[in-house]
């Protein structure tokens, strides 16, 4: 873990330090509920705010505590908009914790002008980018969806497997791309492969077709697209679709999401694959039903991953006796790994229990988590192929 520093000014105000002595504390769910992923956001608040709902039904929180969500849109792609949502967040709505940001822009933006300065932890279900594993957090910072320095690694080894060793690359210009890219292009020219492009793209475009005509003609006959689903990405496949440019499309975890085959359609059948963080332990199983009983979407994009999040803030402030932001930080890693009893999805009353007795527990939750230093996932991928209109799982790895 990076070194601890001493809290900053957030420590002389009241309003940086909620007490349990309240009815109630807040929490904020900040995520991009407009912007390149908006049509994946709503199904990840739902799955944090099912964790709080658990909490709040148990009635062990703190003696009687419950737990009040605060959402903030991020927008995912706007620094300057997800860090004014933030400071709302801190300031005015008085949270104890965040769960988010999302996006990595999003993330460190908010951590290095919001919650490192006034000491509020900030779990991440989806920020990937490897630039956060080195950020100077003062250890406020965690997420429980894996680096991308991974993801490029497993995206790679599929890609060379399937017996492709030329691509073609068109990643979304900021840190989540970039970082992504850059780790799959080690890999893959590790493995002997050959990058004929590799091409940022930006989003908020209407036109995609000079970008693509850009990346076809390096010779290419696979595309990775590391992108969005509701923007950029989106429409560099679409634009290749449209001039038949590429034989098949090689997806990361930002691509995951319904809109895009809504948006397409039969076009990608057998013609596109790609990473996700997920899991096949058992803890996913029971979050999908528990999903389910919510009425949303646990197999949409960083489900999981948000239940998690919103779990371990819970657990923590359990574990500290206090929603003391800075102790909540400092429980954060025990609640999250053995020694203990271990926690499962709809087992959140039974953590909150056992920490209320002074035991000690290990959250596995929906994803399998274990956080490694500084706060990291060390996390698991579902390998996905689009074919009959839908996401077919391939395998776990």
């Amino acid at each position: 873990m990076k070194k601890l520093m001493l809290a900053t000014a957030a420590s002389a105000l009241l309003v940086a330090a909620p007490t349990a002595k309240a009815d109630s504390v807040n929490v904020g769910i900040l995520l991009g509920f407009t912007g390149p992923i908006e049509s994946i956001t709503p199904a990840m608040a739902a799955a944090a705010e099912l964790a709080f709902s658990e909490v709040n039904e148990s009635g062990l929180l703190l003696d009687g505590m419950t737990i009040e969500a605060v959402r903030g849109d991020s927008t995912c792609g706007d620094a300057a908009a997800a860090t004014a949502a933030a400071e709302r967040l801190v300031t005015s709505d008085d949270v104890a914790a965040i769960v988010g940001a999302d996006c990595s822009g999003a993330s460190i933006a908010v951590a290095n002008n919001v919650a490192i300065p006034n000491g509020v932890v900030m779990v991440s279900p989806s920020s990937t980018s490897p630039a956060l594993t080195t950020i100077d957090d003062d250890d406020y910072f965690f997420r429980t969806a894996p680096s991308d320095a991974r993801q490029g690694q497993v995206v790679a080894d599929i890609v060379w497997e399937r017996g492709i060793d030329t691509v073609a690359i068109t990643y979304t210009n900021n840190d989540y791309g970039r970082g992504l890219s850059e780790a799959f292009t080690t890999t893959f020219e590790e493995l002997g492969g050959t990058v004929a492009i590799n091409a940022a793209h930006e989003d908020g475009r209407a036109d995609y077709s000079a970008e693509v005509g850009a990346l076809a003609a390096a010779g290419a006959d696979d595309l990775i697209v590391f992108g969005y689903v509701d923007q950029g990405g989106r429409g560099i496949i679409q634009a290749s679709l449209d001039i038949d440019a590429f034989e098949n499309f090689v997806l990361a975890d930002g691509m995951f999401g319904d809109s895009l085959i809504e948006a397409i359609g039969p076009e990608l059948d057998g013609r596109a694959f790609g990473t996700v963080p997920g899991s096949d332990l058992e803890g996913a199983d029971i979050f999908l039903e528990l999903a389910e009983e919510a009425e949303f979407d646990g197999s949409s994009s960083f489900t999981g991953e948000s239940y998690d999040a919103g779990a371990l803030i819970a657990l923590a402030m359990q574990a500290a006796g206090s929603t003391d932001r800075t102790a909540i930080r400092d429980a954060m890693m025990s609640v999250a790994n053995a020694p203990g009893e271990e926690i499962l999805p709809g087992e959140i009353a039974k953590g909150l229990e056992i920490l209320a007795n002074g035991g000690e527990i290990d959250y596995v939750g929906a994803t399998g988590v274990e956080l490694i230093g500084p706060g990291e996932a060390a996390g698991r991928y579902r390998i996905y192929e689009i074919d009959d209109g839908d996401f077919q799982t391939i395998e776990f790895r």
